[in-house]
């Protein structure tokens, strides 16, 4: 017997495909308006903390970008997926990215958190 195959309508796809197309947009003015946000914030030359602490959150603002591009990139890859085999890959090689990011990311803060204190190794 034959695993009955499930596919998705055309209309149903384009209208996925819409979507994320029209929330990475939303996400990529909203991030836009954070980025110049915290550009236009001065920190003192004379206070080390505080351009430590501008670093820091400029960082974590661009991880944050990273890991949302991530996902919006996988969530393009699912709407054209062909069976959900596919779509299985594309979620475990998804899931393998985002966790050798998390490492590099969590390594990235941790030495920006350094440089901020003042404390080194």
């Amino acid at each position: 017997m034959s695993t009955p195959v499930f596919e998705v309508p055309t209309e149903m796809r384009e209208f996925a495909e819409r979507s994320v197309a029209q929330a990475r947009k939303a996400f990529e003015g909203f991030m836009g308006a954070v980025q110049k946000s915290a550009t236009s914030i001065e920190a003192p030359v004379a206070n080390p903390a505080l351009a430590g602490a501008k670093d820091m959150s400029a960082k974590a603002v661009a991880i944050a970008e990273n890991n949302v591009n991530a996902a919006f990139d996988l969530a393009e890859k699912l709407v054209h997926a062909k069976d959900i085999q596919e779509v299985m890959q594309l979620q475990s090689d998804y899931l393998k990215a985002q966790m050798a990011n998390l490492q590099a990311q969590t390594k990235e803060l941790g030495e920006a958190m350094q440089k901020a204190t003042g404390v080194k190794k």
